[in-house]
This record gives structure tokens, sequence and C-alpha cells, in this order.
């Protein structure tokens, strides 16, 4: 008789568990429905998609794609993705190291013997490389100066902005961020593989999660149904300016164009082992390092402010705010994509503070 009292107790115990958990979700989906109703195109500029357990709950465009004509976001606009564009470098890498083509932890000169810097190549490794941790720059902000941003239509065309630069620290002491270590990745997958980095970037990882509106784009192409950048310089400025001046074609490092359901291809595919095997992919979300805010994984942010872990990556760039966050406790994905710039209290700020609070369920302390 106890023994069938203790299994009605657990029976009573998991249900009320799981109808708890089932009613706190349905709160959650309500209240993102109210906020996402409230907002409108002084709010924010872009668009916006939310999936629990891998089904998409809410998807919604807001303000426009081209101010200069009156052109709206719609649900399937391309908007450049700035940094999220080193998840793709980072997969790459990690798809060439699971098939035996390279190792993690020697130097790059075993795989990029001519590369002009001595120090670079004979100490900074690939590990180093994904965790930011090589010493290298963000040759995006360090040699802005020199960058001209039509002249680069490979890869190789990046090196020069950066390949003569100082290193900031020995390499695998320190956390610096560095787009200047993705290109380098780039260079690796090219050689290893043997196929330039857009194609395989393509063959591997874009046709096979269909994200057929992800793709880089020279600065002067004409593409339908993409969004123009606008700048307030960060919330400096109350007069936007298009900031297509402030922009390269897409690099190992950043501003390769997609679309919110793209990236959630993209999202699904690596969660669900698609893209790497499952030690590779728990490799990749493994934290290595403290950044400057939140921890890195290999390429991957892994966020541990918050009472659940959040994966993903930001990009943020003059005129771009994009946000790719996967949480990892209660299964969501929110997907953020803004085509203009912000100070840190509004646009897809807001929108990322918002989702970040309710679903991981703290509010950071300023």
């Amino acid at each position: 008789m106890l023994i069938k009292k203790n299994i009605y107790l657990i029976i009573i115990i998991l249900f009320t568990g799981i109808f708890t958990f089932g009613q706190s979700n349905i709160k959650k989906e309500s209240q993102i429905t109210l906020f996402l109703d409230s907002l409108n195109q002084d709010d924010f500029s872009g668009t916006v998609l939310v999936a629990h357990n891998d089904k998409i709950i809410e998807k919604r465009a807001y303000g426009q794609a081209s101010i200069e004509f009156c052109v709206k976001n719609n649900i399937d606009t391309k908007f450049n993705i700035a940094s999220i564009t080193k998840l793709f470098t980072a997969v790459a890498t990690l798809q060439l190291y699971e098939q035996g083509k390279l190792k993690l932890n020697i130097p790059i000169g075993e795989y990029l013997p001519n590369y002009p810097n001595k120090l670079v190549r004979d100490s900074v490794t690939i590990h180093q490389l994904l965790t930011h941790t090589s010493g290298l720059n963000n040759f995006y902000v360090a040699d802005f100066d020199k960058i001209k941003n039509s002249d680069y239509k490979k890869i190789s065309d990046f090196v020069p902005l950066f390949v003569n630069d100082s290193v900031l620290s020995k390499p695998g002491t320190k956390y610096d961020y560095s787009a200047t270590g993705f290109v380098i990745l780039g260079l690796i997958i090219e050689k290893v593989s043997g196929k330039n980095y857009y194609d395989y970037i393509k063959d591997a990882i874009t046709k096979p999660t269909e994200m057929f509106n992800t793709t880089e784009l020279e600065i002067d192409s004409i593409v339908s149904n993409k969004a123009n950048g606008y700048t307030s310089m960060f919330g400096e400025n109350k007069t936007l300016k298009k900031n297509d001046y402030y922009l390269t074609k897409a690099s190992p490092g950043g501003f390769y164009y997609s679309t919110v359901s793209d990236l959630f291809n993209f999202s699904k595919a690596l969660r669900n082992y698609k893209l790497l095997n499952k030690k590779t992919t728990e490799l990749m979300f493994e934290p290595k390092v403290k950044g400057y805010n939140t921890h890195m994984g290999y390429g991957i942010g892994v966020d541990k402010r918050y009472n659940q872990k959040i994966l993903g990556h930001s990009g943020g760039w003059y005129g771009i705010h994009c946000e790719l966050m996967d949480f990892t406790n209660d299964n969501y994905t929110v997907i953020i994509l803004s085509n203009l710039d912000d100070g840190g209290n509004n646009g897809a700020s807001k929108l990322s503070d918002f989702f970040m609070e309710l679903i991981a369920d703290k509010k950071l302390k300023n």
C-alpha cells in the first residue's frame, strides 16, 4: 500500500511539474506576443524570429529597408549580419578538424607555411584563433583608416591590412576580440579544403541547411529585398547616414547577408548535430575563456550571466545590430536582425534585453 501511495505521489509531482512548466511557457509566449505587438518603427527597424522547441511562434518585421524610398522591411528581408558570420567560419574550421584535416593546438604555420608574419606563423594556434586568444587585433577597427571598401574580392585581399601589425599580447595569454584571427581561419579553410572560402561555406553550410538567402555580396551589388544599413553612430547622432562607406565585401570575420529564417535553419542544424557530430558540437559549445562579458566556446558566445546558459553570437557595426540566441534550458531561439545601430538602450538592444530577462529570468545589474 505504501509503495502504491509513493508511486501516486511521484506521478502527481511529475504531472504538476510538467503542468507548471507548460503554464510558464504559455505565460512567456503571451508576454512575447504583447511585447512585439507594442513595438512600432520608431522602436525598432528590422526583423525578429522567436521559436520554442524548434517551432516558430513569432516572426515579425518592422521599420524600413530603404528610408529614402519608403520601402518596408518584411520577414524575408536580407540583412547584413556582421560578426554572426564568425559562426560559419568556426563551424567550417571544426568540420575540417572533425575530418582529421587539421589540428587545433599546433602553430598555423603547419597549414600556412608562407604566412609572412613569423611570430604569428610559428606561435598562434587554431584553438587561439577560435577563442580570440591569439593576440591579434580586430582589423576592422584597428586598421579602419586603411580600408577601401570595394577593394576585396578574395580572402587573401584582406591580409595586407593586418599582416604586419604587432600582436596585442603574447598568444594564448589574453582575450582580445579579433576579426583578424577569423580571416586567418578563412585562409586555413581554403588551404586545407582546396576550395575558395565562399564556395566552401556554400557547399558545406548554407546549401545543406537550406539557407538560400545567405551569401556574401559585393558593396555595389543590386539585390532585391535587401535592407540598407543606417547608422546613428551608435546612438550619438539624431541624423542617420547610410553605412555603405563603413562596409566591405564579407570576410570570414564578418558581413555576410542573411535572413531570420535562414539563421534559424542554421541554429537548428548546429544544435541537432547536422553540421558537426555530437562530440564536436559539444566541444564547440564548451566554455574555453572569459571574454569581455560572456565566455567563449569555439567561435560562439556562451553567456553564463543569467539563470540559464545562452549560446549564440551578436553582430554589431555601423548601421547593423543583430543577435542570435539559443536559450539552452527552455529551448527558445531568438534571432534579431536590424539595419540600424543603437546606443544600447533602444532598437535591437531593447529587444535582446527583453528576451534575455524574460526567458532567462534575470535582469543584469548596471
